[in-house]
């Protein structure tokens, strides 16, 4: 099955491998070396070019590649996730960098790989079908050739692009499948064919072919510096010298010698011999061998007549018994292997035998559920039969004393019978002190461990039992051998296992003296020996390590009932449970808006309100993430202090008591470690696709968001010691680790970690690729192989449990390793062992820390140690308790010792953060500082700010209320325990009382200041849910519950006087109106309903009365009022709460994701504008504004937060830009108006592949119609006269020469009408370089002379050039694409060199559509593009590499231009519909901004369509009205109205002197222009005019030279001009817009016309290269045609009319309009009598020219059964042919307008010219493929001996003509975009030019001519 997977390595030795296991086999010593790394069978293998590291491949669901030493056999890099299926064939390239492999999956994926770095380079769909060899040609870089079934291909990797190019077999060899090959030198390919001939190929062709070279298939090929070597399905080795001719042939057939094991089929038999080291195998090839287990070879084989099924030897070792698959068995002397007897009794297969112990009976098992017993002394006759068992016989095993039987069967029964009878035992009494002799059965008491504890299935094959060692020995289905005690006698036990052998494994038994145990295989056919280790000598033999490999061989952990698994500690127990999932992730809003949209849409056609003025800012926040995470708190170099809590990074400075913030994540975080040298954090988050951020203390800016591999949230992470690399851990079932590269963003490595959480990772510090995690029961030590990791088990050995793991650090050498257990030991490990365990704590230890000369641990007895550097002595402990807090503290200890979860060293102290949520510094001498404290587990509610004082007090489900100075200290005042837990609070008017709320249903009151208890009621059962004085006096207290009611107290008499009733649900909020007497309710059913107080009577309220009422305070979240306040996507989310600043302006409101945001009051109408600021993480439970506004705070459920916010008025707010996101859903406003705009915008582009016909043809197309016989089919007599010519010649004379290539010398047009910013100049402004359909064009300014970049296959959509010098003339090209269809159509950006044409990289993308617009970086590395799809993708790649950097969603609508800044390679911003953001590339993750309007008065979001830059972070940004606005970072600071009178199209920054060129729409006028150059600010300005006599002049793209500026025009015109002189200069120009259908070429001379839709007619001239006139029709035209002198020229016009002019002064000779509709075609008879018009009305119109200018019609030709395309004269003007739309040719006299029906007579007509499609003669040019598009144009050389076609694909082609075959041979060139419309040869068949539909382009070919 497998193939060229045997190699010699440098030492000689020689590399296979054989079911999952790699083997490295010496010859000299005769040893085996095994390489395990393999988790199922290895399929492929290839050797290094240096021999010593080898690649092997495998097979399975998520299959990978390990590349490993064949020296030491240890992984060196694991390549994986990206095939599926399988790795079919692997081979490295010359120098061994690069590794390329096969899958097998239904595309046969091929992959190339940078295999050290375990990193993926490039991947392209292989083939169709199978591929059954790959190599690298190794003497061209980058090209790599694979065959297989049917096919050879030959590939090049450019960039990310792999292109395969189909060999082509020709006529030199049949078509058929390769199986190998091999490269040599001068593109030759040599391949070996299934049919035993041999391939050669010279680039793409087959050249040869070496008939015969074998008899049948040849399966392997190698080439080395003296030849080839081939071998073949026939044995024979042959050897060829270089040039492939014969030496020698090596014939193995008849050889004897080698190294040999079973072949196909089955292996099931296997027995070993009584006395001696011998195993004997018989297999299902019908060959049974003795193997010798001392010297490893093979000592005796012979072949039998069945296929064997079971084997045996007796006692004496004399007789070797084989059981067969048809039911007989042999008995052969072990000696000389001849036979004893044969025996056959049965009619299935014999599946087991056994001798007795005494070696008197043979029990032999069948297949038909009987065992037989023959007597050996007596010839083997049979002596009994048991018959008890319903199914076949499985096992057997005799008693010691040979007189009990047992078996099992099929059904898993365990039988027990008497011998030799056979009666069966049934009596328990009976078999109670029986022995057995051997235990190789599967059920039974004994063996009862070896089976999982919940499961039925029998998967467990083999079994064999070591009486002596205690050990039992089992062999499965899943190829995996288990060492278990013996005996196990519960199920689900303990065991080791061992991997090797693929799927089944068969049998398993242990040799006679127990040093060995045999196992086989049986589709692998191999014969496994393993060595056992007993225990005693497990302790010497530890340098045997645990192996290695991505699976993990040693036991997975079984929950057997006599577990020693400690109890769970109670706080680890809960922390298992957090599974952090959410309902809905923060990523998975902007698709949740997008469904919501419509529902938006038909809500806000009333204008919205306007988002306030007043901004928020974070201000402080006091809590520490202590109750689920644990080492997330650290000192930075300043000594300042960072951690976490929420969605909120900290960073505290304890002197001054401030906090700083950093807010990048939008969920949880839930780990924190710090860079080892420089003051950078890395923090990971919950989420769908969760990221981590690494962020700088100082700056608070990211630096590199990594993200992609894990999944809900990233748990740990740590920074090696370097600092380049970061560890991180993902809360996914496997506990997914990957190894970062955090600077580049680039995963280097990943694996999966464990079932059980991990708590904590720890890189080596003195080995970066080295790493340990640790978590539940799991301790395991990791190291890097290309990009996976290899993983070792802690090896505990008998010092300790198996224990879970809470922290660990590294010691001080490379291998010492220490962690903390969850029972309070701290555990030393040497490498992967475990040499001692130290008591250190009470409880877990939670935290330890690493210090120059020892360690600190903490743990849940809330005491912190000191320990010396080998945990020998405990040098000290602080025990943190209130007795030891220092005065300086903020705050007050809730209790002593509390549990610690994070300890860090620095600055003289000891920093400690609790599971309560305190932060706490410990100075070495003793005192205890309290630095932030907040609330402890559960969630917080109830929230209450002070009337008059900075101060509020809260209450949480933690059982406690807590009173908190807001400013400046930030500290906890008070606090006091509550016997249960609180949901609301609130201060009486006054100050002096405190109401809370309790969760039992009862309220307190409490003394403000000494929280003693006034009074307290309990007279409901639910929670409490708010509480309210009333205003003024507070006379009234008003309590709402969960149970629906509200009670209403008098406060002086402690009475309740009221009760509200009438709601549905549980109340959520209640606000008191001014004067005390109204009560605003909202309940849980969202009604808002009015009570009166103090009775409680319910009220209706009109909603316009409502707003009248004024209220004490608002905290209402229902309403017409606060209607806006609900978000687009209410469904998934709730408010949860709201409030009111006193002066009614800013309402304040939490919801369930995490938001804050701030409203205008009152918020009318729906979805209003907003503010939102993300710091919470889940819900936000309530906000408060202070009594005087001056600060917001707000409250985090379950992150237990209290946040304080300040409020920054609008006035106070120009000095700094507020950092809040501006409200998501877009102004309603349009963005601006304009024509050109609009047509960019919705323009929709076709792909070449889906083009579908220009014109409305219908009707069967010619080469699927049905031939009709003419009726005077000519006879085959030779005396008729000789057919006349088809078509007339002018050559007549010369040799006629056909022409055999058309080279593109010419391109006359521009891509200005969709496309900008797409003129450059190169090399000093001696060429330009643009773009037009599928080329790219460098032009030279002053020859004129064009080159052509054609190597895109699809319309190119923009251009750029790469400024820095290092890439001097690199151009980089986005073209159009599907991605759907398949990689070939899917868009790319190619990067070539301008001058050479080379192809630099090509970037394959998944921009679906295509790619709109490229730019280049500042050091020219990366290449941003921005795609066409919905999202309008943006991408970053490194473009030299071909790697795609990073991705992200651009905007709901169009981008049109993307630009890095020039000075940057990480600041980029993207302009668009109502769009401008400002990015920022932080490793792999983009960031982006949205440009902020609202500094600036009535400023609105235009359309924005073009991007300059000017220093100091300055951008300016050109709009749909003409304006220009400056940005300032992303602040708009000022707007330059009007500087154009249009849109401004384009803009160009001179990186030399910093000035900026704009260019936009504008109507000529004295003092604008439509190109300006503006100094570095745009402050002043110098207009150009373009003197191109347009109406209005629309600049698409500008470009600036020395003292030049370059514009592109949307008239497709290129134009030069002059600073100086303001001088223009039309360097380029072409049509405006298509299709161009009219196209005529003089009859003598080197001009053609064309005539477009764009109602010009244009005169070429293809010797100058330019245009020479154009006459402006003031209509489309659709056909020219020059007369056959050359001295007149007919157009034809779209509306029916046409046109005769003089050529030699463009006066109209005459004109005339006798049809409505366009006229297709016009043609000059060829004696210049006649005139024929050909329209779309069906019809062909005569005129006389003789007649003079008055064209008056003289007939015409009737019953056309379509419209006109093409008309042809005869030379003798005296018959016209004409093609119509419905496929039919037709042939008419002229001029009676006659149908001509006679075929004979049409086929002796000699034509004047041909351009029809239709007719016999160019049947050959209709394509297999033109299912929708059509062939459009056609025309014959002069010299009639070929034929160009132009078709709605694009493509031109060249025939030779005639060619009536069907599907003709053909060339075809690209260049066009979908429609060529028209095509002619100039005199002389020098060109031919083509005209396109699409594109408005000419093409000139130059035709090449066979030489003589």
């Amino acid at each position: 099955q497998c193939r060229n997977n045997l190699y010699y390595t440098a030492a000689k030795e020689i590399v296979y491998f054989v079911a999952g296991v790699g083997v490295v086999y010496s010859p000299r010593e005769h040893r085996q070396k095994f390489y395990r790394g393999h988790s199922d069978d290895i399929i492929s293998l290839a050797l290094h070019p240096e021999r010593v590291l080898v690649a092997t491949g495998q097979v399975g669901k998520e299959p990978y590649i390990c590349v490993w030493d064949s020296y030491t056999v240890q992984t060196i890099s694991v390549l994986k996730d990206v095939h599926t299926h399988g790795i079919a064939c692997l081979a490295f390239d010359l120098d061994g960098q690069r590794l390329v492999s096969v899958g097998l999956d239904s595309k046969n994926a091929v992959c190339v790989w940078d295999w050290k770095r375990g990193k993926m380079l490039s991947m392209a769909p292989g083939h169709t079908d199978r591929i059954f060899d790959i190599s690298w040609d190794l003497y061209q870089p980058n090209k790599l050739v694979s065959c297989g079934v049917k096919h050879i291909k030959f590939w090049s990797l450019c960039g990310n692009a792999l292109t395969p190019k189909r060999g082509v077999f020709g006529k030199t060899g049949d078509l058929q499948t390769i199986l190998c090959l091999a490269c040599a030198r001068d593109e030759l390919t040599y391949s070996g064919a299934l049919n035993g001939d041999i391939y050669v190929w010279k680039g793409i062709n087959l050249i040869r072919t070496i008939q015969g070279a074998h008899t049948a298939g040849i399966f392997s090929m190698n080439a080395c510096e003296e030849g080839f070597a081939t071998g073949g399905r026939d044995g024979c080795i042959r050897l060829w010298d270089l040039t492939f001719k014969p030496i020698t042939v090596i014939d193995l057939r008849e050889t004897d010698q080698g190294y040999k094991g079973h072949c196909e089929g089955e292996l099931w038999a296997l027995a070993v011999h009584p006395t001696k080291p011998l195993a004997v195998t018989g297999s299902d090839d019908r060959s049974v061998r003795i193997w010798s287990l001392v010297d490893h070879a093979l000592i005796a084989r012979c072949n039998m007549e069945e296929p064997i099924r079971c084997a045996a030897v007796n006692v004496d070792g004399i007789h070797l018994a084989l059981g067969m698959k048809d039911g007989s068995f042999t008995v052969l002397r072990v000696r000389d292997m001849t036979e004893v007897v044969h025996i056959k009794d049965r009619k299935e297969a014999i599946h087991e035998l056994k001798y007795s112990p005494d070696g008197t009976y043979l029990a032999v098992g069948c297949n038909d559920s009987s065992v037989d017993i023959y007597g050996v002394a007596q010839r083997y006759k049979k002596v009994g039969e048991c018959v008890g068992s319903l199914s076949f016989i499985t096992h057997l095993d005799w008693s010691s004393d040979s007189r009990y039987l047992q078996t099992n069967d099929g059904n898993g029964k365990r039988l027990f019978y008497r011998m030799p009878g056979g009666k069966e035992v049934t009596s328990k009494e009976e078999l109670k002190g029986v022995h057995w002799a051997s235990w190789t059965c599967v059920s039974g008491l004994e063996v009862n461990g070896i089976w999982p504890k919940y499961s039925d299935i029998n998967d467990i094959n083999s079994v064999d039992g070591n009486y002596i060692g205690q050990v039992l020995v089992t062999a499965d289905d899943y190829g995996i051998i288990k060492l278990f005690r013996y005996p196990c006698l519960r199920k689900g036990a303990k065991f080791k296992k061992y991997i090797g052998h693929s799927a089944h494994v068969t049998n398993v038994r242990w040799s006679h003296d127990y040093q060995w145990v045999i196992s086989i295989g049986g589709a692998d056919h191999s014969v496994f020996q393993w060595k056992f280790i007993p225990e005693r000598k497990l302790k010497d033999a530890l340098h045997i390590a645990p192996q290695e490999s991505l699976a993990d061989s040693n036991s997975d952990e079984s929950d057997s009932d006599l577990s020693d698994v400690p109890e769970l500690d109670s706080e680890i127990e809960q922390e298992t449970q957090l599974t952090y999932r959410r309902q809905v992730y923060k990523e998975e809003l902007p698709q949740l808006k997008e469904q919501c949209k419509e529902k938006q849409k038909s809500a806000t056609s009333k204008r919205r309100e306007q988002a306030p003025g007043n901004s928020i800012r974070l201000h402080f926040i006091s809590v520490y993430r202590g109750y689920d995470c644990r080492s997330n708190l650290f000192y930075t170099q300043i000594g300042e202090i960072v951690y976490h809590v929420a969605a909120v990074g900290v960073i505290y400075n304890r002197q001054q008591n401030t906090q700083r913030f950093y807010l990048g994540h939008d969920d949880d975080i839930l780990c924190l470690a710090i860079h080892p040298l420089k003051d950078y954090v890395a923090t990971g988050q919950v989420g769908r696709d969760p990221s981590i951020h690494i962020w700088d203390t100082e700056t608070i800016k990211p630096l590199s968001i990594l993200k992609g591999y894990h999944q809900y949230g990233v748990c740990a992470v740590d920074f090696s010691a370097d600092g380049k690399r970061l560890a991180s851990v993902g809360i996914d079932d496997s506990h997914t680790i990957v190894l970062w590269d955090w600077k580049k963003g680039e995963k280097l490595s990943m694996a999966r970690g464990s079932k059980d959480k991990i708590f904590v990772v720890k890189m080596n510090p003195y080995m970066p690729d080295k790493l340990i995690t640790a978590g539940i029961k799991h301790m395991k030590f990791w190291r890097r192989a290309g990009g996976g990791l290899i993983g070792r088990k802690g090896y505990i050995g008998t010092l300790g449990k198996n224990d879970t793991m809470m922290c660990a650090v590294y010691g001080w050498t490379e291998e010492m390793a220490f962690s903390g257990t969850s029972t309070g030991d701290v555990c030393i490990w040497r490498d992967v062992f475990l040499v001692k365990t130290v008591k250190a704590h009470d409880g877990p230890v939670f935290s330890m820390h690493a210090l120059e000369k020892g360690f600190v641990t903490g743990g849940k007895d809330g005491i912190v140690a000191l320990w010396d550097d080998s945990f020998e002595r405990c040098l000290k402990t602080y025990a943190i308790k209130r007795a030891a807090l220092a005065p300086g503290s903020k705050g007050l200890l809730l209790e002593d010792n509390p549990s610690i979860r994070a300890i860090s060293l620095g600055h003289g102290h000891i920093l400690v953060g609790t599971k309560n949520g305190e932060i706490l510094e410990v100075d070495k001498s003793g005192p205890v500082t309290l630095l932030v404290q907040g609330h402890m587990e559960g969630e917080v509610w109830g929230l209450a700010t002070h009337p008059y004082l900075p101060i509020c007090a809260t209450v949480s489900d933690d059982k406690t209320l807590r009173i908190w100075d807001l400013s400046p200290s930030h500290c906890m005042l008070a606090v006091r325990k509550l016997k249960k837990g609180g949901r609301c609070c609130c201060f009486s008017p006054d100050g002096k009382a405190l109401a809370v709320g309790l969760n039992d249903g009862s309220f307190l009151m409490a003394n403000a200041d000494t929280l003693e208890d006034l009074v307290s009621f309990h007279h409901r059962k639910d929670i409490i849910s708010d509480i309210r004085f009333s205003p003024g006096s507070g006379k009234y207290l008003a309590v709402a519950s969960h149970d629906s009611f509200i009670d209403i107290y008098n406060v002086m008499s402690s009475k309740r006087v009221g009760i509200c009733k009438g709601a549905t649900s549980c109340i959520t909020h209640i606000d008191w109106d001014i004067r005390g007497k109204l009560l605003q309710v909202n309940t849980g059913a969202k009604e808002q309903l009015f009570f009166e107080a103090p009775r409680g009577k319910k009220q209706t309220i009109p909603n316009v009365e409502v707003e009248k009422i004024s209220w004490a305070s608002w905290t209402s979240v229902l309403g017409l009022c606060c209607e806006g306040i609900w978000p687009v996507i209410g469904e998934v989310t709730d408010v949860t709460a709201s409030c009111l600043t006193s002066d009614r302006m800013v309402l304040a409101t939490g919801d369930d994701l995490g938001f804050v945001k701030l409203f205008k009051y009152p918020a009318k109408g729906k979805f209003g504008k907003f503010k939102r600021y993300v710091a919470h993480s889940t819900h936000v439970t309530n906000v408060r504004w202070t009594y005087d506004d001056s600060m917001l705070v707000t409250l985090g459920g379950a992150d237990m937060s209290l946040m304080v916010w300040t409020n920054e008025m609008e006035s106070y707010r120009e000095r700094r830009p507020c950092d809040s996101e501006e409200s998501d859903v877009d102004s309603e406003e349009g963005g601006g108006y304009d024509s050109d705009v609009t047509r960019e915008n919705e323009i929709t582009y076709t792909v070449r592949a889906l083009s579908t016909n220009i014109r409305p043809m219908f009707g069967t197309k010619p080469h699927l119609q049905q031939k009709e016989p003419s009726a005077d089919e000519r006879p085959p007599v030779s005396r008729a006269p000789p057919q006349p010519e088809k078509l007339q010649t002018n050559n007549v004379g010369k040799k006629k020469r056909p022409i055999e290539d058309l080279v593109l010398e010419l391109v006359f047009g521009y891509r200005g009408r969709d496309c900008r910013n797409n003129v450059h100049y190169l090399n000093d402004g001696d060429d330009i370089i643009y773009h037009t359909a599928s080329v790219g064009i460098l032009h030279n300014v002053a020859t004129g002379i064009q080159s052509f970049y054609q190597e895109h296959n699809d319309d190119i959509l923009c251009l750029t050039v790469n400024q820095h010098p290092k890439f001097i003339n690199i151009v980089a090209t986005g073209q159009v694409g599907i991605f759907h269809l398949c990689l070939a159509t899917a868009p790319s950006i190619h990067i070539w060199d301008a001058v050479s044409k080379q192809t630099l990289s090509i970037l394959r993308c998944y921009h679906s559509k295509g790619v709109c617009s490229v730019s280049f970086s500042a050091t020219g590395k990366l290449l941003l593009s921005v795609g066409l799809d919905p999202e309008h993708t943006i991408t970053i790649w490194r473009w030299q590499e071909g790697a795609k950097i990073a991705s992200r969603v651009g905007h709901n609508q169009r981008i049109f231009v993307a630009e890095f800044r020039p000075d940057s390679d990480t600041q980029f911003v993207s302009v668009g519909v109502k769009h401008v953001k400002f990015w920022t590339l932080a490793g792999r993750a983009l960031l982006s901004k949205k440009g902020l309007l609202n500094t600036l008065e009535d400023a609105r979001m235009q359309t924005m369509l073009a991007v300059a830059f000017g220093a100091n972070n300055l951008t300016f940004t050109g709009t749909i009205s003409g304006d220009v606005c400056v940005w300032k970072d992303h602040i708009l600071c000022r707007v330059v109205a009007r500087a154009h009178n249009g849109p401004v199209f384009a803009m160009y920054t001179t990186l030399r002197d910093g000035l900026i060129v704009t260019g936009g729409k504008e109507r000529p006028s004295k003092e604008g222009g439509a190109v300006k150059l503006w100094d570095q600010e745009l402050r002043r300005c110098r207009a150009f005019r373009l003197e191109t006599g347009q109406a209005t002049d629309c600049v698409r793209s500008v470009c600036r030279g020395k003292g030049k500026i370059l514009v592109g025009t949307r008239n497709a015109e290129i134009i030069e001009v002059g600073e100086k002189n303001a001088a223009c200069n039309i360097l380029v120009s072409g049509h405006v817009d298509g299709p161009i259908w009219g196209l005529a070429t003089h009859p003598s001379r080197d001009f053609f016309l064309s005539a477009a839709e764009d109602g010009t007619v244009r005169l070429w001239d293809i010797a100058d290269k330019k245009m020479l006139n154009k006459v402006n029709l003031g209509h489309a035209a659709r056909t020219v045609c020059y007369s056959p002198e050359g001295d007149m020229v007919a157009i034809g016009m779209k509306n029916g009319e046409f046109i005769i002019l003089l050529v030699s002064s463009l006066k109209i000779w005459g004109k005339k309009r006798d049809r409505r509709c366009a006229i297709h075609d016009i043609r000059f008879s060829p004696d210049s009598r006649y005139l024929a018009v050909g329209s779309s009305e069906n019809s062909v119109d005569f005129y006389d020219l003789t007649l003079g200018p008055t064209l008056n019609r003289i007939s015409y030709c009737k019953d056309i059964p379509s419209f006109v395309i093409q008309m042809d004269f005869s030379a003798d003007s005296r018959y016209l042919q004409v093609s119509s739309g419905c496929y039919k040719r037709l042939v008419y006299e002229v001029p009676s307008g006659k149908h001509l029906l006679d075929h004979a007579a049409i086929d002796r007509i000699t034509w004047a010219t041909w351009t029809s499609i239709l007719g016999d003669e160019v049947m050959g040019i209709w394509s297999r493929h033109a299912e929708k598009a059509d062939v459009n144009c056609a025309c014959v050389s002069h010299s009639g001996i070929s034929l160009v076609t132009g078709d709605d694909f694009g493509m031109v082609k060249l025939f030779d003509f005639p060619c009536p075959e069907k599907f003709a041979k053909h060339k075809r060139f690209l260049g066009h975009s979908p429609h060529v419309t028209n095509i002619r040869f100039t005199n002389g068949d020098r060109h031919v030019i083509s005209a396109g539909g699409d594109d408005c382009s000419l093409f000139v070919w130059k035709c090449v001519h066979m030489p003589h």
